[in-house]
Formats: C-alpha cells, structure tokens, sequence
C-alpha cells in the first residue's frame, strides 16, 4: 500500500511536468489535480486502517498535504535548525577580470543584527568590493559596530534621513561599482553569493538583472525555511513580489535609465516598484538556481509590522501596470501557472536536500581576532582572508 501511495506520488508529479510543459489550460489541470488528491486520499485511508503501526507509512501520509501547498510568501516552514549551505558554495571564485560591486546597507536601530550582515558581506573575500552603510541616526549600538568594521567599509555615515528610500538614494551617491545592490541591515548575504553573481553577470552580458533562491531564519541565526523560484516569469512580477529582495543584484547601466535611484514614497515595496521601472525599461531578467541571501524574521520588522501599508503600496503598483484595479482572487488565478512551476521545483528540492550532500555551517559572526586581523589588512591593503564554513 505505502509503494502504491509512492508511485502515486510520482505520477501526479509528472503529470505536473507534462501539463506545465504543454502550457495545458488551468481548468483542465485543476481537474487532474482534483482527480489525483481524491486517489491520494483513498489510498491515504486504506493506509491509516492496513498500516496504522508503522511510523514510515505514517510519516508519508502526514506530509502529504504540506507537499502540495506552495511555500513562497510563507516565512516560517519548519522548526528552527542550523544554518548550511551546500560546501560548494565556498569554492566559488570570481571571475579573473571581476566588476566592482556596490552594496549598499540602510540602517536604523538594528544594531544588534548590523555586525552579522556586515559581516556576511566583506567576509566573502570579493576582490572589488564597494561596501557603504547609510545609518538613519541610531542611538543604539549601531555606531560601536560601525568603528570597529570602518576600516572594512568603503565608507559609512550616520545621520538623520527620510527613511529607507532616501537612505539607500543616498547611498548609492557618488558609487561606481558596475553591479549593484542594497543589502537591508537585518538581513545576510551567503556565502560565496558574490562571485556568483558577478560569474553570472560575466557569462551573460544581456541579462542586466539577476536574483535567487532564499534562505529565511530566526533571531538566532537558525534556518527556518526557504523560497526556492521557478525560471523568472514577467507576468507573475506584475502580479506579486516574490523576487527575494537580499538575493536581488542589477547593472549601473539599468540603474541609470530609471533615473538612479528608488522610490522613497514607497515604505514596503521599494524593490516591487523598482523591478517593475526596470521592466519597463526592457530590463532583461534571470533566476540564478542558488541560495543568494538569508531573509532574517523576526517580530522588528517592517515586513511584520506594515502589513496594512504594504497591501496598500502592492494595490497601487497593480493598478499602474495593469490600468485597474486588480482582485485578490484574479491575482490568485492568474499566478496560478507560476505557482504550479514553483510546486513542482521545490519538490524537487525536498528531494535534493534529503541526499548526502556534504553541506557546511555558516558562521554568522566574526570573532574579535578575526576582526582585528582583517581590519588591520585592509587597512594595508592586503586582501581579506576567511572561512565561512567554520565556526568563529
């Protein structure tokens, strides 16, 4: 019974392929889908009457309909577990000729986690790094963390500004780095995410935008899901924002056409409406198939907190590319397809992840030899040296 309830399994997942392959139509799919949970669930209760002692058919049947609900737009999957990452991740070398990265770090009163995504950022070793923090003028510790990561920084500054638009608009001022990014001051870059990206960029010199797969985690620096993204679909971006923001990285050149810089009227969705001008532009945009960066939840949030606000911005933004007003439910319908891609590539994943595939802890934060050290290299000059994988 358990092997019928597998091979089940197996057939409704290739269906999912086949049907997403043919572009089948979403009535028709929905009808297969309908067909294949309705047999899952006589076979699921055959199985609970047969096999009610053995733990493996019941762990089987207790994750089937987790397995069928997407993931992304969900910020916590499973209890909280140690972050790794695949050891592959650290053997990523830039390209011989790198492009200068700019990153840019908005900060306010998140001093307690700034150490961490300073950290994740010069830890990586890039060898042309563009690396400034704008602070809003905090009172916590935020400055103490600041001086002692200065001499690490392209520059850093603290002063009173209009909130995170204008603060990441004033960070990317008078940078020169040919790709760029903002990276939020809760939030990580891991490991070997650089060299990646600027690989990417060196190998396909059309694409002028380029994002990833993302890790979430706690307060504690414990992984607690993942948002793993089909092929980039620009339909379903004119839908929803599920383009991880940590994990997002564009050229200067692109930059430049919507006139270098965000929407400081936007609290929520800055990086939806910026995605959606370079769009408009004729951006050209990829998913690289990677973890990039680690999405930090947690109860401080502006993601949390702005629930109403976002919805509202997210409304707006519908409205301006589509000329009305879009519903909850045709959203829902019309993301359908994108969704369905997304089920089939993050079983995939599941799968993937259940191999034994040598994967290392990320270390989160420096210790203070290392910082001394590193600080004191940059300072002459010398390249900065590390070992993520390796606790601090």
């Amino acid at each position: 019974m358990a092997d019928q309830l597998q091979k089940r399994q197996v057939l409704l997942e290739e269906t999912l392929t086949q049907v997403v392959a043919r572009g089948t139509p979403i009535s028709e799919l929905e009808a297969r889908l309908i067909a294949d949970a309705s047999a899952v669930r006589s076979i699921e209760e055959a199985l609970r009457h047969e096999v009610a002692g053995r733990s493996f058919s019941m762990k089987i049947v207790a994750r089937l309909p987790s397995w069928m609900k997407p993931r992304i737009g969900r910020l916590r999957h499973y209890e909280p577990k140690p972050l790794r990452v695949p050891a592959r991740y650290l053997r990523t070398r830039a390209p011989e000729r790198a492009p200068t990265i700019t990153i840019v770090t908005p900060s306010f009163q998140q001093g307690r986690f700034l150490e961490r995504t300073i950290y994740s950022v010069v830890s990586q070793q890039y060898p042309d790094l563009e690396y400034v923090v704008q602070d809003g003028g905090s009172s916590d510790q935020t400055l103490d963390v600041l001086q002692r990561f200065e001499p690490l920084l392209t520059r850093w500054i603290s002063e009173e500004d209009g909130g995170q638009g204008d603060a990441i608009n004033r960070g990317f001022r008078e940078t020169t780095g040919d790709i760029m990014a903002w990276l939020n001051s809760d939030d990580l870059l891991l490991p070997g995410s650089l060299a990646c990206v600027a690989r990417f960029f060196v190998e396909q010199p059309d694409v002028d935008v380029v994002y990833g797969h993302r890790l979430m985690i706690d307060e504690n620096d414990a992984q607690i899901g993942s948002w793993i993204l089909p092929r980039h679909d620009d339909v379903a971006l004119t839908l929803a924002d599920y383009i991880p923001q940590e994990t997002l990285f564009w050229r200067r050149r692109v930059w430049e056409a919507v006139g270098s810089r965000v929407d400081p009227s936007f609290a929520y969705a800055l990086d939806w409406d910026l995605l959606l001008r370079f769009r408009d532009v004729g951006a050209k945009m990829a998913r690289i198939p990677r973890y990039l960066g680690a999405f930090r939840v947690h109860d401080e949030q502006k993601t949390t907190v702005s629930h109403m606000v976002g919805s509202s911005e997210c409304s707006r933004l519908r409205e301006r590319v589509h000329g009305r007003d879009i519903s909850v439910h045709e959203v829902y319908q019309r993301l359908k397809p994108y969704l369905l891609r997304h089920l089939l590539i993050d079983t995939c994943h599941r799968f993937v992840d259940r191999m034994p595939v040598q994967r290392v802890p990320v270390s989160t934060v420096p210790s203070e030899p290392w910082l001394r050290l590193h600080a004191a290299e940059a300072v002459r000059g010398q390249p900065i040296s590390t070992s993520l994988g390796s606790s601090m």
